[in-house]
């Protein structure tokens, strides 16, 4: 280790004159100049100072007693005619009397009387009670009452589901022909029920010999020829097996003609 770097080495004894250690140079940005010479120029020159010298108002112009006001419309005259209102007789003059002495032949207790027994008699309200203080309410606006069931209309197809239905009817018979006429050009055959019965008992046929077959083989198999052969049937089998699962899933076949 040095010894000059000791704290308590007699050289560090003798004294030494302090030395100021050297600044950096301060740093300035190259965009100093731009930034004054933007807000120069952003800066108003017509600012003074004191207040703003405007031009005084005239004393005429002072602030005058209702001037501020709102006006309201001018009303309208309404004239009643025969269209809205009728007229009404005028009012009589002092000089005019009414005719006195007049007297009706209309009986009026006798037409009252027939009036009542010749009426309908007035249906009650329809109401519901809902608690056992006797609270009424209106029935009709409940909806307790099965107005819908009572409609003209009512269990009728609406017309847009019908129009829907022609329209869904209309797309499958499209896709029908186009499909009758993709078939018609590919030349493609449909396969009818008998043939295609009998191409299913055939396949059928030909599994059962094949399986008898496989039931026929030694139960040791230790020779490479019977491994090839074993595994040639079960081969065979699954393919017959597959061949007559399609065939019994899909009623129409279609074959292309060579």
């Amino acid at each position: 280790m040095d010894p000059m770097s000791l704290s308590e080495s007699i050289y560090n004894l003798i004294p030494c004159d302090w030395k100021e250690p050297q600044q950096l140079p301060r740093y300035s940005s190259i965009f100093k100049d731009d930034i004054k010479n933007e807000i120069q120029k952003s800066k108003s020159a017509m600012k003074t100072m004191g207040p703003a010298n405007v031009e005084k108002p005239s004393p005429k112009d002072f602030l005058k007693k209702h001037s501020k006001d709102k006006t309201l419309p001018p009303k309208k005259s309404f004239e009643r005619t025969s269209l809205n209102v009728a007229k009404k007789p005028p009012v009589p003059r002092r000089n005019e009397h009414p005719v006195m002495g007049l007297q009706s032949e209309k009986n009026f207790i006798n037409t009252n009387v027939a009036d009542i027994v010749m009426g309908v008699a007035k249906k009650p309200k329809p109401i519901y009670v809902d608690n056992r203080n006797g609270d009424k309410h209106d029935l009709e606006s409940s909806g307790l009452l099965p107005k819908y069931i009572k409609k003209k209309d009512y269990g009728v197809i609406p017309e847009y589901i019908s129009k829907r239905n022609q329209e869904v009817k209309k797309a499958q018979e499209e896709y029908d022909n186009y499909i009758q006429e993709c078939l018609r050009k590919s030349a493609m055959k449909r396969v009818s029920d008998e043939e295609r019965e009998t191409v299913l008992q055939g396949l059928k046929k030909n599994w059962e010999e094949v399986h008898k077959e496989f039931q026929s083989l030694s139960v040791f198999i230790d020779s490479l020829p019977k491994k090839m052969h074993k595994q040639r049937l079960e081969e065979e089998m699954k393919q017959l097996e597959h061949d007559i699962a399609a065939i019994e899933k899909h009623k129409i076949i279609y074959i292309a003609n060579k």
